[in-house]
């Protein structure tokens, strides 16, 4: 896979992709990164990327030339899924994660400033918000979004079934998981986990899985039930 980022700030992608599974990911050939500093594509002699919003109102606005330059002089643009990341865009969830790592080559665009001109939703296919809240700037949200991405890419992880008992992948929480020692503090690992039992023990995890998620995010047995 192949990720092209478009940010003012492209020193913020320094640290997470040299550490941990992006690394490794990097690496072994799975990921491809390329950041890319719209900045450089500006025509103002002061290296200017925004501008006064016609009309009036606070803050500056993105200027829309330098970001669509910056998107032209990345080869294969035009078959790669261009992605603006703005709080106006739809919620991304784990099964847009899931449509991501099926695309050999997806653009995130960071915003920054008081928003975008929006002429600039002419040069994109899809509009991504990670939250209902506002940011400083896309940066963080391309973070996350690659994250995701990322581990569901083969081998990014070394088994599949690290990724197909997260949270949210089928729909449901994670149900909950134990490790040594067996008892801490009076707090004791369920039996059915330490019986040996494996049917027992998918038994009981499938049921936790829907108890955790019908106590804390019933929203999701809602939606899978919709898809059903």
């Amino acid at each position: 896979m192949r990720v092209t980022i478009l940010s003012l700030f492209p020193e913020m992608f320094n640290g997470i992709f040299t550490e941990s599974i992006l690394k490794r990911a990097i690496q072994k050939d799975i990921l491809k990164v390329d950041v890319v500093n719209f900045r450089d594509f500006s025509t103002d002699k002061h290296r200017h990327v925004d501008d006064y919003a016609f009309g009036g109102g606070p803050g500056m606005l993105l200027s829309v030339e330098p970001i669509v330059k910056a998107l032209e002089s990345i080869e294969g643009f035009d078959s790669a899924w261009k992605v603006l990341l703005t709080p106006q865009g739809i919620p991304f969830n784990q099964n847009t994660a899931k449509q991501y790592a099926n695309k050999e080559h997806i653009i995130l665009i960071c915003g920054h400033y008081e928003g975008f001109d929006d002429r600039i939703r002419y040069f994109i296919d899809e509009e991504i918000s990670i939250g209902d809240y506002v940011l400083t700037g896309g940066e963080i949200a391309a973070m996350a979004i690659v994250d995701s991405v990322v581990r569901l890419l083969p081998d990014a992880l070394g088994k599949k079934e690290s990724f197909e008992n997260d949270s949210f992948y089928e729909g449901a929480l994670e149900y909950p998981q134990y490790t040594r020692p067996q008892e801490f503090m009076g707090y004791k690992v369920p039996d059915v986990l330490l019986s040996g039992n494996h049917q027992e023990i998918e038994k009981w995890r499938k049921e936790q899985a829907e108890k955790r998620t019908m106590e804390r995010r019933p929203d999701l047995l809602v939606k899978s039930d919709k898809k059903d």
